[in-house]
């Protein structure tokens, strides 16, 4: 719970207390500590308290037909200022502060006629003070046990001066209870309210922090997104660019048209390359409203892989498309994963392996649906380093497929063959596919 002195923490993040406009206008004149500034209110107190006193002697007195003479009257003046006083222990020693406040009342009770009751400024200020900084039953406590002092008080001197003790026990009774218990009373629902308004600024403090940490992780994961785009992108158009750039050097002298006709198919590749990078550019820099997803184009799914399938084969890979089971539509997110784990596979066969046969499978059981890409050994019969580093070491394809699968709720596996190739295997459950009477599992 916060409190209502010094500096709050919520959650290891410092919040500043409460500035009131008073404490704004100390800070400009100078007084910046709590003993400087409850000093000034003491003297502020203090002259207040005289300047009341001789209201009172002058005319209050004399239109209540009492007398008092001079030295009860100096004795008066000097007792109630110096009360004041204790006022500069106020929050750094509230119940001290309000002993030597009791204390000094005691010694004004005695020497004030019996028909006058003298205090107010000093006793109401050190009561709220302990009401705002002790625990409720604390500083009920503390204001209680200030009541019968000033009422024993009252009942001694009457005794000794022969008066009657029933109306001075009874009004200093009162006037204890209204100056010592009520103002703690009120000191604690000030402090009450201060903490709420401290919990509502900490609360609003601790919304923009966690507003501000859930943007940065959408960012982030927009971010992973758009590098996983890019990677499949680049990875795929670029690998076939470099190996038929490799095909187009050896037959410039051998067989020029063969060589012409692989230029163009390099330059045609090359703007594809670019649509697809302008695209997901586009997306980065265009704010979606608020009915758009924020792409331009659906995103391929496994109604493209035949046409992944005849690129592949015109970069002269051996790759053989397989499909079985009873086809179904898929979610936009996860079609588009299954299109791009067999795009990653097949741009990681011909780095990896290259010239070894691919075979992908893409088959719908009951309850799942799966793809399964596996090359055979490159070519020679002897697994390359790569194939080696790949087993043990993930990439950013192998990372890029595992976050596809994590987001759609599948399964990957990836790993060596016993016959020396490599195996992807994605695996997607679906549990909530619509049966084929029409009704919902």
């Amino acid at each position: 719970m916060p409190t209502t002195d010094g500096l709050t923490v919520f959650d290891d993040v410092p919040v500043p207390p409460r500035v009131g406009r008073l404490d704004t206008l100390l800070t400009r004149l100078g007084v910046t500590s709590r003993l400087a500034q409850d000093g000034l209110l003491a003297a502020l107190v203090a002259l207040m308290t005289a300047g009341l006193l001789v209201v009172l002697f002058q005319y209050v007195l004399e239109a209540e037909d009492l007398t008092i003479g001079p030295a009860q009257s100096v004795l008066l003046m000097v007792a109630t200022c110096a009360q004041a006083l204790p006022l500069v222990l106020r929050r750094t020693r509230p119940v001290l502060c309000l002993g030597l406040v009791v204390a000094v009342q005691v010694f004004v009770i005695a020497v004030s006629p019996p028909d006058l009751s003298v205090g107010g400024i000093p006793q109401v200020i050190a009561a709220y003070t302990v009401g705002t900084l002790l625990p409720a039953r604390q500083a009920l406590a503390v204001t209680g046990a200030a009541v019968p002092v000033g009422v024993v008080t009252a009942a001694v001197t009457a005794l000794v001066s022969g008066n009657g003790l029933l109306m001075p026990a009874v009004n200093h009774l009162a006037a204890g209870i209204a100056t010592y218990v009520v103002s703690a009373l009120v000191g604690g629902a000030v402090a009450t309210r201060r903490r709420y308004v401290d919990l509502l600024h900490l609360r609003a403090d601790e919304l923009m922090r966690t507003q501000r940490a859930t943007t940065q992780a959408a960012i982030f994961a927009e971010r992973s997104r758009m590098a996983r785009e890019l990677h499949d992108v680049a990875a795929h158009h670029l690998s076939g660019l470099v190996v038929q750039a490799a095909a187009v050097a050896r037959q410039i002298d051998s067989d020029p048209e063969a060589a012409k006709a692989g230029t163009a198919w390099i330059r045609g590749q090359g703007k594809e390359t670019l649509d697809s990078l302008r695209l997901i550019v586009g997306v980065l820099r265009e704010r979606p409203s608020i009915d758009d997803d924020g792409h331009d184009a659906p995103p391929p799914g496994l109604d493209a892989l035949d046409g992944l399938v005849r690129t592949a084969r015109t970069l002269g890979d051996t790759v053989e498309l397989v499909r079985e089971g009873r086809a179904r539509a898929l979610a936009p997110i996860a079609d588009a994963a299954f299109y791009r784990v067999a795009q990653e596979s097949l741009s990681n066969a011909r780095q990896h392996a290259s010239g070894a046969p691919v075979r992908m499978a893409v088959r719908f059981a009951e309850r799942e649906v799966s793809l399964e890409v596996v090359n055979t050994r490159a070519a020679g019969g002897i697994p390359t380093d790569s194939t080696r580093q790949s087993s043990t070491r993930q990439g950013m394809g192998l990372i890029g497929m595992g976050e596809r699968a994590h987001l759609v709720g599948a399964t990957l596996t990836t790993g060596a063959t016993p016959s020396g190739g490599w195996r992807v295997l994605l695996t997607l459950p679906l549990h909530h596919e619509p049966t084929n009477t029409g009704g919902q599992e």
